[in-house]
């Protein structure tokens, strides 16, 4: 469950940053690595099929929804986020709206205005599944 497989592991690098102090309006499309330090207004997103690791600053803000594999969250976000694989929201993550992951982790700290939506296939190969009762 928590980076039991390769295809799980976030990226190691980041490929684009947004700098603090940048406002970009528009949706951003990546592959790679991206930090986001200033603000977007738009959805981000990586590449269709594309895995790609977003870090939000504690300073960042994105009004939009989110859709990547994994996120690593500090700051502001006005929109749901759905991660393929995983969330991470730092202790400064505030989300007002849904989230939608594989492998969740929260710090103490971390508000979230919506609902925790865990995805179907996130199911662990530890977790035994019991069979239902029968009427007999």
């Amino acid at each position: 469950m928590f980076f039991g497989n390769k295809s799980s592991k976030p990226q190691n690098r980041i490929d684009c940053l947004i700098g603090s102090g940048t406002k970009i309006e528009g949706n951003i499309t990546f592959t790679g690595g991206l930090r986001v330090d200033g603000h977007v207004r738009g959805n981000v997103m990586t590449a269709e099929g594309k895995p790609g690791t977003l870090v939000l600053s504690e300073q960042a803000c994105i009004e939009g929804e989110i859709h990547v594999s994994h996120v690593v969250i500090n700051g502001t976000v006005v929109g749901a986020v759905h991660a393929v694989e995983y969330v991470d929201l730092q202790a400064k993550a505030n989300v007002t709206g849904d989230v939608h992951y594989r492998t969740f982790e929260m710090q103490l700290g971390a508000v979230v205005q919506g609902r925790l939506v865990p995805q179907p296939d996130g199911v662990s190969d530890n977790v035994v599944t019991f069979k239902p009762a029968t009427a007999e």
